[in-house]
């Protein structure tokens, strides 16, 4: 299926606000390591995804506004008043950077995004086991079932240290 003129439009145009949101989420994290659990920038990533998510569900992107969709969950069921735990910044820039890149990777034509969910699931994985280390898995607690799998560390994360030596 490809997508006529209108929307393929309308698909560019949202490439180049979801880059603008992107970088605006971005900004939210650095405020916050500069300033420990900022309500106004908690509420910033939480809009700012929102904004992705509900964007991304009017043009059919299914994959962008599902991922995006799971990531506002997990971060507005953290703890409240807001509560961002040790590791969780480092988790949500994992899961921000991944969506940058499935962003680029959007066909221009069709608007799906032909990749493997196995990247997102340990990125959402790993960001829920920071958020919230007694539910340690995204996957086990949407299907509120105990998790018993072992912790998980990213490709993205191993990448990036094994080019930082």
């Amino acid at each position: 299926m490809t997508i006529d003129s209108l929307n393929s439009s309308a698909l560019q145009d949202f490439l180049v606000d979801a880059q603008v949101l992107l970088t605006k989420a971005e900004e939210c994290l650095q405020h916050l390591e500069l300033i420990d659990n900022d309500p106004d920038a908690c509420h910033c990533l939480k809009d700012t995804l929102a904004t992705l998510v509900a964007r991304a569900q009017e043009l059919g992107l299914l994959e962008v506004a599902g991922y995006c969709q799971q990531l506002q969950q997990l971060l507005v069921s953290a703890q409240t008043p807001i509560h961002l735990p040790e590791g969780a910044l480092t988790a949500i820039q994992d899961c921000l950077t991944l969506l940058a890149w499935q962003l680029e990777l959007v066909d221009p034509r069709t608007g799906r995004l032909n990749l493997d969910t196995e990247e997102q699931v340990v990125l959402l994985d790993n960001l829920a086991s920071a958020l919230n280390p007694s539910q340690a898995c995204a996957s086990c607690t949407l299907i509120m079932s105990p998790c018993e799998h072992p912790a998980q560390v990213p490709r993205m994360a191993i990448e990036r240290s094994t080019t930082a030596n």
